[in-house]
């Protein structure tokens, strides 16, 4: 009996070893495993590559015979709006905070506080939704697929919620399993959506038809190529899941590997690397947004893409299946599958690294949730809970996918721009980074406004968020909690402007509340 009770207690104590053990997403005081940048854009790209699955699809859908020309946009607001943007965040958050961190250091008192809270509960809104959505479209391409048994289709929810518990169960391995099987999908993925979009250009050579047609049909819809030029630029906003993946990509810095002399306080190297991770990221994935659109709107009649045609949320799918036989187009199936599931991963890694440098520090959670483990066991039954009420349903999930996107894309934007006015740069920068921003605003409000259910789901969660955080609405108590470990002071929140102090002393002796 003895033996059995200290053969207990001793397992016992190796998984609470094991279950605490400290993992990136800690802050200042992790050391978390660094992997070359290339690796971990793997990691943050499942979620912006596997995009391609659905976003041809998507743009034919909204707008038709112009698709390539609102792709287009969509690229052009990637490389010149978005890749500039979070290279100054790289630059100014290289320990992962993000734009937030930048936010919270240029909008002062507690106003700003508060505005950060509030962008925690879209950053939560974004990413858990990213789990959910993915999980649910990986499960829709598996019932669609016809080699999938008849018992399987009615499946939607018990399959989608087996697929967010073994992304749960990569994470709890830690972040070198994660990258791994990101390296692998990733390369596979791109391989053969390159193969089907090349062997989509060499069809379209032998049809030179197919764009004698399009072109007609341009020019028979809207006339002449201005008109053809505005139309693009009120439809882009439709295509905005084509933006997805870089707050994810400066989240993961930590990650990334560095200079050998890098340090904590001056890290160019890891700074130069995410620069790269960004740029190389984006290039690839306007390439291929491009030719994907081209091909697929040159080559599969339009009918096919709605909601009860075959190129449905799988034009690339059906282009495979079409000139490359079923064998092939089961296995560009099974690789769009695998990725869908698994652009998870960039959210659970985004946020097991933003979360914890946030709460734990004003005092809103307890100290378990500085470890990587327990936060992922809690994210992962968020996620089941959010799948249940939503019935793993794609479309009742995707307007808060692309709002959560864009709101952040809009932040960044707007601390980019009060962070060049306030360093004193030049005055047709500071105007260009205030265009972006404008720009960004714009795509968010109308994505808002023609799918208001966005907004709607994200100001649930951040309902429930700020429920928690405050507990009673009308004497809410942020505390403060010294940052080197010590109980920290109360001071009531709507008062509070002392959340940037680094100790309780520091916040008791500020006279910050009242």
């Amino acid at each position: 009996m003895t033996q059995t009770n200290n053969l207990v207690t001793q397992t016992s104590q190796r998984f609470s070893q094991w279950f605490l053990t400290d993992n990136p997403g800690t802050g200042k005081t992790s050391h978390p495993q660094q992997h070359p940048w290339w690796q971990v854009m793997c990691l943050t790209g499942v979620d912006y590559f596997s995009t391609l699955g659905y976003q041809p699809g998507i743009a034919a859908l909204a707008a038709g015979a112009l698709s390539p020309f609102a792709t287009l946009v969509l690229v052009l607001l990637t490389l010149l709006g978005a890749l500039p943007v979070y290279h100054q965040v790289a630059i100014e958050s290289p320990h992962g905070e993000g734009s937030i961190a930048m936010l919270e250091r240029l909008l002062s008192w507690w106003q700003g506080k508060l505005f950060v809270l509030c962008l925690l509960g879209f950053v939560a809104t974004d990413f858990i939704i990213t789990i959910t959505l993915s999980a649910a479209d990986a499960t829709a391409h598996i019932i669609e697929n016809p080699f999938t048994p008849a018992f399987l289709h009615h499946q939607q929810i018990g399959i989608t919620l087996l697929l967010v518990a073994l992304l749960g169960v990569v994470f709890l391995r830690g972040f070198k399993e994660a990258i791994g099987i990101a390296v692998i999908l990733v390369a596979v993925y791109l391989l053969l959506n390159g193969v089907v979009i090349g062997v989509g250009c060499v069809q379209v050579l032998h049809h030179p038809t197919a764009i004698a047609d399009w072109r007609t049909a341009l020019f028979t819809q809207y006339g002449n190529p201005l008109w053809m030029v505005v139309v693009a630029l009120l439809l882009f906003p439709k295509l905005a899941l084509g933006l997805s993946g870089f707050e994810t990509g400066v989240v993961v810095m930590p990650l990334v590997q560095g200079d050998p002399q890098d340090t904590e306080t001056n890290a160019p190297g890891r700074i130069r690397h995410t620069h790269r991770l960004l740029t190389t990221a984006a290039v690839i994935m306007s390439v291929f947004l491009i030719t994907s659109s081209l091909v697929t709107v040159l080559l599969i009649p339009s009918a096919e893409f709605a909601a009860d045609g075959a190129a449905n949320g799988r034009a690339l799918a059906y282009l495979a299946h079409r000139y490359l036989g079923s064998g092939f187009g089961t296995l560009y199936d099974l690789s769009t599958i695998l990725i869908l599931w698994f652009a998870g991963a960039s959210a659970m890694a985004g946020l097991l690294n933003v979360v914890p440098r946030y709460l734990p520090r004003y005092g809103m959670a307890p100290n378990w949730a500085r470890k990587t483990r327990p936060l992922v066991l809690v994210y992962t039954a968020i996620a089941v809970v959010v799948t249940i009420l939503f019935r793993a349903n794609v479309d009742a999930q995707g307007g808060a996918y692309a709002t959560g996107v864009l709101v952040l894309m809009s932040s960044a934007a707007f601390a980019v721009t009060l962070s060049v006015r306030a360093q004193g740069r030049s005055r047709r920068r500071t105007a260009i980074s205030g265009l972006i921003t404008l720009v960004f605003f714009y795509t968010t409000v109308i994505n808002i406004v023609e799918r208001p259910e966005g907004i709607k789901i994200a100001a649930v969660f951040y309902r429930h968020y700020y429920s928690y955080v405050t507990g009673v609405p009308h004497l809410a108590v942020y505390r403060v909690t010294d940052r080197a470990g010590g109980d920290g002071c109360c001071c009531p929140a709507i008062y509070c402007r002392c959340l940037q102090w680094d100790s309780a002393a520091d916040c008791q002796s500020s006279g910050c509340w009242g």
